[in-house]
């Protein structure tokens, strides 16, 4: 299933008209050329967007609460973790204000910088981090992930549209 969002692709996952009810979580991520992130996010049972990958791009506007996924990029001490294009996302105040949790992807042989930019993303924005996984997660990760998400959005009716 594919609908069209400002400026990028929506794409729901399992049965289609589920996919489309606000109930489902709707996951915003950024994923480089490795396709790490990508390939976790599109295990998810959630609509997805996807931020462009050169920061030449606009980003999306947001219209609905959502969780994003982001990788850290791996600097020394941790200078630049956050991906440019989640920063040029994430500088839209309609889309800091609809950020409601972050899911950190990384690789543990940063060290102390694992996931480092959804920590940092958090504590900018003030949401939670729901989860880290590394590179692109395993079948644990995402199971977790998907009844994470799932419980998170039950919980708090406000995030549905």
């Amino acid at each position: 299933m594919s609908t069209k969002h400002p400026g990028t692709v929506l794409q729901g996952h399992g049965d289609a008209s589920a996919a489309s009810e606000p109930r489902v979580p709707l996951v915003v991520y950024f994923s480089s050329v490795s396709n790490n992130t990508h390939r976790f996010v599109e295990k998810l049972d959630a609509r997805t967007v996807r931020l462009p990958l050169l920061t030449g791009e606009e980003p999306p506007e947001m219209t609905e609460p959502f969780v994003l996924v982001a990788p850290t990029y791996g600097r020394p001490n941790g200078s630049g973790a956050v991906p440019p294009q989640v920063v040029k996302f994430l500088n839209r105040e309609a889309n800091r204000r609809l950020l409601r949790g972050v899911i950190g992807a990384g690789n543990t042989n940063f060290g102390s910088t694992f996931c480092l930019a959804a920590d940092r993303i958090a504590a900018k924005c003030d949401v939670p981090v729901l989860y880290k996984f590394e590179l692109m997660g395993t079948p644990e990760d995402v199971r977790k992930v998907n009844q994470g998400l799932e419980q998170f959005w039950r919980q708090f009716p406000q995030l549905r549209a």
